[in-house]
């Protein structure tokens, strides 16, 4: 079998990828056809997400074996198959690419095609740029007009002698008119 991904992106509306695989291949290989589709950097960390139809994270596809005490199953990319996880058209996941700030594409298991398989994954459709793959803070604060520096938490108000004196009730009362 094989299987037809489509792959969008939230940050960049004429994105579009399109990537047929065999039912075989491991989500591995799915993942390194998305790097060479998209231009991005091998070394870092990613993962897909199964996910439920309002895409609600279900189950975890890791890069790298986490160390994990949980009850859940573990699955690494390089040891789950495709057809292990995936069993239906319209099949929704989630691929992160950027952790820091959990930046993903959005994926749809568009066909399942029968009676024919691929030896090797291929991007039949490549539409527009992908989003950079990692946010330069630096850049956005100055695109968005937006002061990421130290004052960003509103720390420039701040005047600790406005606290000297106050007594208990006093910090009180001003804490539960604050929120």
């Amino acid at each position: 079998m094989v299987y037809r991904f489509l792959i969008l992106s939230d940050e960049v509306d004429n994105f579009k990828r399109e990537i047929q695989i065999g039912s075989q291949a491991t989500f591995l290989d799915l993942h390194n056809e998305i790097l060479k589709a998209t231009g991005y950097e091998e070394k870092q960390m990613y993962s897909f997400f199964i996910c439920g139809e309002d895409w609600s994270k279900r189950t975890e596809i890791t890069l790298i074996e986490m160390d994990t005490s949980s009850e859940e199953d573990c699955y690494v990319m390089e040891n789950t198959l495709l057809e292990d996880l995936l069993e239906e058209e319209h099949q929704k996941l989630l691929y992160v690419f950027d952790q820091m700030t959990e930046r993903v594409f959005f994926i749809e298991l568009r066909e399942i095609i029968t009676g024919k398989d691929l030896k090797k994954p291929v991007c039949t459709k490549s539409v527009g740029e992908p989003p950079k793959q990692f946010i330069d803070f630096n850049v956005l604060s100055d695109d968005a007009g937006i002061d990421l520096g130290e004052n960003f938490y509103g720390d420039d108000e701040y005047d600790e002698e406005d606290l000297k004196g106050l007594d208990e009730d006093t910090f009180n009362e001003l804490q539960d008119n604050r929120f």
